[in-house]
């Protein structure tokens, strides 16, 4: 046999081989998702097949080359190993680093931010709005798990959750999600804090429920502390708190922008007009700073107070009623003037 027929064919394999070389480098190694895009988040849930994550990969314009991406799934052994999660893709991604990723269930914690919320329901639909759980799973789990959180109820449990950006897994389950916020909630009450509430005469929780008081009173961060001040003076009188936004809670009626008398009647634990001491639990979701603002309420004299005509979001203080009548009829005339009587 002749050199050139032997050579020949060692050429074709030669050029075969490194054709399937670099075909084999390129389905491993090139970019094949979001080239030169953004990260984007994928939401592999329980009905979702390989078929569907192709169609999601496909809608969202996540991937470049798809033949390659299901070829190597297939031979990782990825397609019939499918984990439910929230993955992070990242931009010019290879489909070895996605299917590695997918495969192994590496999923990458979402940022959940939660502000503000009036009832333990409100609270739970923004929580669970970015997870797999809905907001009767969480609320259930509550329900049927109170006991589990030492001797918070429901009209309390909310108290626990201390708005912040926590770090969490799509499918973190209610009772994880639960037990995070409740360990949060046990490093807040770091030592120095629960000396201070030591001098204000109150446990934890009914620190935070004055609060959520105070946070409903005033969204001004630099009088939170005064108005802290002014109701401290009042449970240390055994005064009733007269604390109208208490009052809009009992009548769960959040339009309301001017307190009448009749609101003063309502029959609730909630209305601070009729009962002494506190409500039986938080009328809001409390932001750390508001409780920080009770722990270190400003010493004073003042017992009243009352919006300040100018709407400017803060408050005329006093001493005594006299003086107390006079801010109030201020403020009564500055709602007239804007036909606010309700």
């Amino acid at each position: 046999m002749s050199k050139k027929k032997i050579l020949i064919p060692l050429i074709i394999f030669s050029t075969i081989l490194t054709t399937v070389s670099v075909y084999t480098y390129q389905m491993l190694y090139s970019p094949n998702f979001l080239i030169n895009s953004e990260d984007k988040f994928i939401i592999i849930d329980d009905n979702t097949d390989f078929n569907e994550l192709i169609k999601k990969l496909e809608d969202d314009t996540l991937i470049n080359d798809i033949l390659s991406f299901s070829f190597l799934s297939k031979i990782m052994e990825y397609q019939e190993n499918i984990k439910i999660g929230a993955y992070k893709v990242k931009m010019n991604m290879t489909n070895y680093d996605m299917i590695t990723m997918l495969r192994s269930g590496n999923q990458t914690p979402i940022k959940l931010t939660f502000s503000y919320a009036r009832k333990m329901d409100d609270l739970a639909e923004k929580v669970t709005s970015k997870l797999k759980m809905s907001k009767d799973d969480l609320l259930n789990y509550l329900n049927d798990n109170i006991d589990d959180y030492n001797g918070f109820e429901k009209s309390d449990i909310i108290s626990v959750f201390l708005p912040d950006t926590y770090e969490v897994y799509w499918n973190v389950s209610p009772k994880n999600l639960t037990n995070k916020m409740y360990s949060e909630y046990k490093k807040f009450w770091n030592s120095e804090r629960i000396a201070k509430l030591e001098n204000i005469n109150l446990n934890e929780k009914e620190a935070i429920v004055l609060a959520s008081i105070v946070a409903s009173e005033t969204r001004m961060l630099d009088e939170a502390d005064r108005v802290a001040g002014l109701y401290i003076n009042r449970l240390r009188k055994n005064m009733r708190l007269q604390a109208d936004p208490t009052l809009i809670f009992a009548a769960n009626d959040f339009t309301i922008r001017r307190v009448l008398n009749k609101h003063k009647k309502i029959k609730s634990p909630y209305n601070t007009y009729i009962h002494k001491g506190l409500p039986p639990g938080p009328i809001r979701l409390v932001p750390k700073q508001y409780i920080d603002a009770v722990l270190n309420y400003e010493e004073h004299n003042f017992i009243y107070m009352c919006a300040k005509e100018d709407f400017s979001g803060y408050h005329a203080f006093a001493t005594n009623l006299s003086d107390h009548n006079r801010n109030a009829r201020k403020f009564q005339i500055a709602l007239n003037m804007k036909k606010i009587y309700r």
